[in-house]
């Protein structure tokens, strides 16, 4: 199906604005003002990015790596600041030392499970050959290097990292979507899962129905560092504003207990919507780069497709509202299903088979269900406004923000700018003024743009 065959599909399953009207009525809409959220942030400078990456690997014993040895450098498919940087300093570090480094994607499923697609993700992410000074190696193919001694669970790895000398992954640390534990996205969890390709990320996540993700990775990553030449990793922590703030080489014998400090870290500074009752967020966007679930689950306090894992405590959003798909997921909308109405340039942008491979893949394909579409903007917000109950426009709690991971200003309601005179996290920028729309559409920009 061409671009156009999709607009013409997405256009009959949405909602025109006059019939939402029709039958939800035509009620007033709240102002929106402009309010901040006051971070306290320490980032590592630009200019000094590379050369962190370089100490980070000059951290990690290669002892065992033989002289002009292959060293595998794992990279993964998720929108980390300084990433091409980062990738150059760590193989500038590597053939330093003595070593033959190349690039393997360290992604699953992702890519619509080709060697081709992901390296076009990875030049998407800016992680090409010439930028980062190396050679990439993007297969599919996996090698089984062993089985779970109770469960008889197959593991299998990224057979040119196998073939390796040495292997380091290169990732950032943060909370997982899907499931809380001790140690959750990082160093071990690229190991098992995104070293695994789509295969491996098929077969953990088709156990963790039954073991969970908290068990599994950290038995797994044992066994693969017990496998495998892993001489280490490069973990990655982001600040709020999504900028790198540490950049720290990890030994085998740290990935599991230096994680779980480096995730600590990193839920303290994740960035999250600053309200914990909400009625109505919009979500300009949402992508795989923004987070596995499109959505990031502990920004928006829904985990509705999740395997036997609970959803956070907090944030209650009563309606979600998402206007969009990233440039950078090229079509696959994993966990739009998480939004309760969405519009329609995201069943517009939709690449329904790349969407499906990774749910399946994920075994969480509630994640891709198509919720309500709505033709415009106005049509979204009075839909979901119209099934919350009474609304009143003075109190009514609504934020409209660029995604889940760029959540420093947000657009908010009157009763949410008033919240924020009385806090010093937050900060008013602009006061509440009326909606404005163009044919239906929001005529004020992405905070972003």
């Amino acid at each position: 199906m061409d671009a156009s065959e999709q607009e013409i599909a997405a256009r009959a399953l949405s909602v025109p604005e006059d019939t939402i009207v029709e039958a939800c009525g035509d009620p007033p809409l709240p102002e929106l003002g402009v309010i901040e959220q006051v971070w306290d942030t320490d980032p590592i400078p630009s200019a000094e990015v590379a050369a962190r990456a370089v100490q980070a690997v000059e951290s990690l014993s290669f002892a065992d790596v033989p002289d002009g040895g292959e060293v595998a450098l794992g990279v993964g498919s998720r929108g980390i600041a300084n990433l091409p940087t980062i990738v150059g300093g760590v193989v500038e570090a590597v053939r330093d030392a003595g070593y033959e480094p190349f690039v393997f994607p360290a992604m699953g499923s992702h890519g619509g499970a080709t060697g081709e697609g992901q390296r076009e993700m990875l030049n998407e992410l800016g992680v090409t050959e010439s930028a980062i000074g190396c050679e990439i190696r993007s297969s599919m193919d996996v090698v089984e290097v062993g089985r779970t001694p109770d469960r008889d669970v197959p593991v299998v790895a990224d057979a040119n990292a196998v073939d390796a000398d040495a292997i380091v992954p290169i990732n950032r640390v943060k909370p997982h979507t899907d499931f809380d534990g001790s140690v959750e996205s990082g160093l071990s969890k690229m190991l098992v899962i995104g070293m695994g390709k789509q295969r491996g990320a098929q077969i953990a996540h088709k156990w963790a129905v039954d073991w969970s993700f908290r068990k599994m990775i950290p038995e797994i990553t044992g066994q693969l560092l017990d496998e495998l030449p892993v001489v280490g990793g490069v973990a990655l922590v982001e600040d709020q504003r999504d900028e790198t703030t540490l950049i720290e080489g990890v030994p085998p014998s740290g990935f599991l207990d230096r994680e779980r400090e480096l995730l600590e870290t990193a839920y303290d500074l994740m960035p999250k919507l600053p309200f914990e009752d909400l009625d109505l967020v919009v979500f300009d966007r949402q992508g795989k780069e923004i987070s596995g679930q499109g959505l990031d689950t502990n920004v928006i306090g829904r985990r509705p497709f999740s395997i036997n894992e609970p959803a956070p405590e907090k944030p209650n959003i009563k309606r979600i509202y998402t206007r969009g798909l990233t440039e950078k997921t090229h079509g696959n909308a994993m966990g739009m299903g998480s939004a309760d109405i969405v519009h329609e340039d995201v069943a517009a942008g939709l690449d329904a088979q790349t969407s499906l491979i990774n749910a399946l893949t994920a075994s969480t394909i509630r994640g891709v269900k198509l919720p309500p579409v709505v033709e415009t903007d106005r049509a979204g917000l009075v839909a979901a406004l119209s099934t919350i109950g009474v609304v009143d426009t003075e109190t009514v709690r609504v934020l409209r923000a660029a995604d889940t991971m760029h959540l420093q200003r947000l657009y908010a309601s009157p009763a949410l700018v008033a919240a924020a005179r009385d806090r010093d996290d937050l900060r008013v920028v602009e006061e509440p003024s009326p909606i404005e729309f163009d044919d239906g559409q929001f005529a004020a920009p992405s905070l972003r743009e």
